[in-house]
């Protein structure tokens, strides 16, 4: 079955290597060959690594990715490609991202970084204590099937705001291949079809049953063809009206419908939905140097919490002493591994106790880089002995005292990421979410006979489901009105440092593990010399605060015992990564797709 894949793949860019080229401006999308085939059903699929001379396009699924390219070959812009790449991807991947839920995406013109932050917001009506139940937060998994785990959608609406600043072909012409993929059905991938076996919570919504299941209630097989006749409606008037026609009108009047139904009717409202607007936010962006070069990373300020934390572990490891060798044979060492887990739980204490919406809370000292400071990475780092920590404590980033209380650790999904580089020397980042798997397993639809329709996400489980400790200190991740919620996505992009010149895009899925995913590809990509590709590759390792965490039947045994060694309690578990990365080479771009999904690269 690899076999087969990669032959597909091949096949797949040798033909769209052959396609002419049309005029600017013009997308004539013609639907590529579909392999039935396009990732096997478990396990790892190897990927070659692509190179490009021009540009390219890393996305999660072939189809997608394919869609971006011929945008580019047409003449349009990173940020063009990305949208075609994000509507095709709420098609064939509706389990991570789509137009229910919402994005962060970085954006480099050739000259400056900017940040377009579409994350979703709570609706007016949302109350702090929305997910408590008698006291206690509510299990998980209730929490995310309530319709108060629903926040405002904000990715087309962000994107449409791009693309006015950024966009070079027409709105309309970007959310043609998804019309046409909708109208014309895909085929059901290996991991889609896992996916939706495996998730009980999806066939309890009547619409999605009705969609992604036969009658006798198991999943449309592998290779089947999905038509998605309503998702091709509602595109076609976000084509003509832009994102009024999700915001406003039968659509919206669809979703807030959902909304409220049971169990736990939400409060959006159209109100909610007319009014959001997506932020402009300055990039965050820090200097590292690694093997003697001076780097310039630049990635997501708060509501993100992924560049402070990757910063704040990278920074940390900087001021430790290795005793071992960085790498032992293809994996990371125990004793790099060690500094890096313990770099991560000092990271992660202060990710809960200081990060959230920064239009709601205040960074320490006024400046979220007071967490990237230097000096106090060095004090921080001093705490790193040779035994493993029991607890890690948050530190006080520019000697800020708070009265807030750490957030629990809470379970975070989902999501997908995109990257993009075009021929002009622009770039894009750009990380999607819906939240869990399926996202709230509400489906949309604006006439119950016209089959699909899309997914809405469950973004607001991504605040703290408790309001404030046992003490009654609030904690900053609570839920308000019109706040939003903290998060993982991490989409970066690197520079030199000396030259401002770009030389990589990435990010990846995962909750909050993307930290870790997107550390690993610049860990090993800046500092231990591998291709993009060969840094994808690598086993997956981190910490969330607790445990230490290692991908599944990756790690030698001494390594495992080697950690237990030193204190610390190691869970080997399933971490699948979805890192997708383009990278400056001597004769031009370099992509990789990780093995653990069904991503691709294609370019010219």
């Amino acid at each position: 079955m690899k076999a087969h894949w990669l032959l597909s793949l091949t096949l797949l860019a040798l033909l769209s290597a052959c396609t002419t080229q049309p005029p600017a401006n013009a997308l004539r999308y013609s639907v590529p060959d579909q392999p039935a085939q396009p990732e096997a059903a478990s396990g790892n699929t190897a990927k070659p690594g692509w190179a490009y001379t021009r540009q390219a396009v890393a996305a999660a699924n072939p189809l997608a990715t394919d869609a971006g390219h011929q945008v580019l070959r047409a003449g349009g812009s990173a940020l063009d490609a990305a949208i075609a790449v994000q509507m095709v991807l709420g098609l064939v991947e509706p389990q991570s991202s789509g137009i229910g839920g919402g994005a962060f995406l970085l954006h480099f013109d050739g000259q400056k970084v900017t940040a377009h932050d579409g994350r979703e917001t709570a609706p007016a009506g949302a109350r702090a204590d929305m997910f408590m139940d008698q006291g206690k937060p509510l299990p998980f998994a209730d929490a995310v099937q309530s319709g108060h785990s629903v926040g405002v959608p904000g990715a087309v609406r962000m994107l449409e705001a791009a693309h006015r600043q950024h966009g070079r072909l027409p709105w309309a012409q970007l959310l043609q291949p998804a019309i046409t993929l909708a109208e014309q059905g895909f085929r059901v991938s290996p991991r889609l079809n896992a996916l939706l076996q495996a998730d009980a919570l999806l066939k309890k919504d009547p619409l999605a049953l009705r969609f992604f299941y036969q009658a006798d209630g198991q999943a449309w097989p592998v290779g089947h063809v999905l038509r998605n006749p309503e998702y091709a409606h509602v595109l076609r008037g976000i084509a003509q009206a832009g994102s009024r026609a999700l915001h406003e009108g039968p659509v919206a009047a669809a979703m807030v419908a959902r909304t409220a139904q049971a169990p736990r009717p939400g409060t959006l409202s159209l109100q909610d939905l007319a009014s959001y607007q997506p932020r402009m936010r300055e990039a965050l962006c820090f200097d590292h140097t690694a093997a003697s070069r001076a780097y310039r990373i630049c990635g997501f300020p708060p509501p993100s919490s992924g560049q402070i934390t990757i910063g704040q572990i990278l920074g940390m490891l900087g001021h430790t002493a290795a005793q071992d060798p960085e790498m032992a044979g293809s994996q990371p060492s125990p004793d790099w591994l060690h500094r890096y887990t313990e770099a991560s739980r000092l990271a992660f204490a202060d990710r809960a106790q200081y990060v959230a919406d920064p239009d709601f809370v205040s960074a320490p000292a006024g400046d979220w880089r007071s967490m990237l400071a230097p000096n106090y990475l060095r004090d921080r780092s001093q705490l790193i002995g040779t035994q493993a920590m029991k607890a890690a404590p948050p530190g006080q980033p520019g000697g800020q005292t708070t009265s807030f209380a750490p957030m629990p650790a809470q379970t975070e999904y989902g999501t997908s990421h995109i990257s993009v580089v075009d021929a002009q020397g622009r770039a894009v980042a750009m990380t999607t979410t819906i939240e869990a798997a399926f996202g709230s397993r509400r489906m949309v639809t604006t006439d119950p006979s016209r089959p699909g329709g899309f997914l809405l996400n469950n973004e607001l489980t991504d605040f703290s489901l408790a309001p404030a400790d046992a003490q009654g200190r609030p904690i900053a991740n609570r839920v308000e009105p019109g706040k939003r919620p903290r998060s993982s996505m991490s989409p970066t992009l690197v520079f030199d440092k000396a030259t401002g010149q770009l030389l990589m895009s990435g990010g990846s899925p995962g909750g909050a593990a993307i930290i870790h995913y997107t550390a690993k590809l610049l860990t090993g990509t800046l500092h231990w010399g591998l291709n993009a590709q060969q840094a994808i590759d690598l086993p997956n390792f981190g910490s969330l605060g607790g445990p230490t965490m290692l991908e599944a039947q990756r790690f030698e045994r001494s390594t495992v015992e080697a950690l237990k060694a030193r204190g610390h309690e190691v869970r080997e578990m399933e971490m699948t990564s979805g890192l997708q990365a383009i990278e400056r080479t001597p004769k031009g771009w370099f992509g990789g797709a990780d093995p653990r999904r069904e991503g691709i690269v294609q370019g010219d």
